[in-house]
């Protein structure tokens, strides 16, 4: 393993705050208000599923009706209002186009959804495509549906939001429907939003936008999490790291930045990715973490990359310079790299 940047990540998790800027609360209320929109059709998707409403893109991973309705929402809500503003999401139309019923069910989902109804399937595709954007100065980064393996097992999956200036996360919105406001409870609610600015701190709302509190990291050291996917990681180290710090409770295993939420609020001291064995190369979607990253952050924790380095937005859409992830509750972070560089 490569020597930790410790130095480094302390620069960086000390950033100019740009969201005090005048549209900064529109921003804010824009993207919560997108994603709870989003939320909503993804459990309407969800309830009303069938087979054909998923299909497996070149990767080899699947994608379903409710990403490309989530993505069409969204950007046509950040278009709206921030015309000039570039989106990085995860999907485009290519494959939509080239299936007719497949179109047709989105297209019908997001008239669902929209106030601007009846749409044209043509259009639904165009705002899908406001995703297309390249990583610059400021943007947009959009996971419509992260974990569409969970969302397909009705179980764990985040719509993950973010807005980033200079390289940095000053905004923050994860959507996770099925998540229980508490893990432990004995018959929880379910559906959480977790909203976090650049030096104001993470707030936990319900799926209807209800303010519930404002969340935060626990000191303990105790159960961490990750990635549900065995393929996700590498869950060998993971054990191993967990054992050195004397973490002794069962991982907590979950799809999607899900995982980033319950950090946030102390159920979990850390999460860990390292790169499963199999693809030792493998770099992270700037959309798969960016949300959580800041999400933890703002409630107290540190997010680095597993050499301790700050994760760079700004490589494209992949994280080229980074390796893995580890997101701690803070008080725990630099003995979970001393762990990781002895692996």
């Amino acid at each position: 393993m490569t020597t930790v940047h410790a130095d480094i990540r302390r620069e960086r998790l000390k950033p100019q705050t740009h969201l005090n800027e005048p549209q900064g609360n529109i921003k804010k209320q824009t993207a919560i208000d997108a994603v709870l929109k989003a939320t909503q059709l993804c459990e309407q998707v969800q309830a009303e599923m069938v087979p054909t409403d998923a299909i497996q893109k070149t990767d080899r991973s699947p994608v379903t009706v409710a990403d490309f309705g989530a993505q069409a929402l969204i950007c046509k809500a950040i278009g709206d209002t921030f015309p000039n503003n570039i989106i990085v999401a995860e999907e485009n139309a290519q494959a939509l186009k080239e299936n007719a019923s497949l179109l047709e069910r989105v297209t019908d989902y997001v008239n669902r959804f929209c106030d601007d109804a009846p749409l044209s399937a043509e259009t639904v595709c165009e705002w899908i495509n406001k995703g297309g954007g390249e990583v610059g100065p400021s943007f947009w980064t959009l996971d419509p549906i992260d974990g569409t393996k969970g969302f397909l097992r009705r179980d764990q999956y985040a719509i993950a939001l973010a807005y980033i200036v200079d390289g940095v996360v000053q905004l923050g919105v994860l959507g996770c429907p099925n998540l229980p406001y508490r893990l432990d409870a004995t018959e929880p609610e379910r559906g959480c939003l977790f909203v976090a600015i650049r030096g104001e701190g993470t707030h936990l709302y319900t799926k209807t936008g209800e303010l519930l509190e404002q969340v935060h990291v626990s000191e303990a050291a105790h159960r961490f999490a990750e990635s549900f996917e065995s393929t996700h990681g590498d869950s060998d180290a993971h054990s191993k790291i967990a054992n050195a710090l004397g973490i002794i409770e069962p991982p907590a295993q979950i799809d999607s930045q899900a995982k980033y939420g319950i950090v946030s609020r102390g159920e979990a001291s850390l999460y860990i990715r390292l790169p499963n064995p199999a693809y030792p190369d493998y770099r992270e979607c700037i959309w798969d973490h960016a949300a959580g990253a800041i999400v933890v952050e703002e409630a107290g924790g540190t997010v680095t990359d597993a050499n301790g380095a700050p994760l760079n937005f700004l490589t494209g859409k992949r994280m080229h310079e980074n390796r893995g992830i580890v997101a701690t509750n803070g008080k725990l972070h630099q003995h979970v790299l001393k762990a990781v560089a002895k692996l």
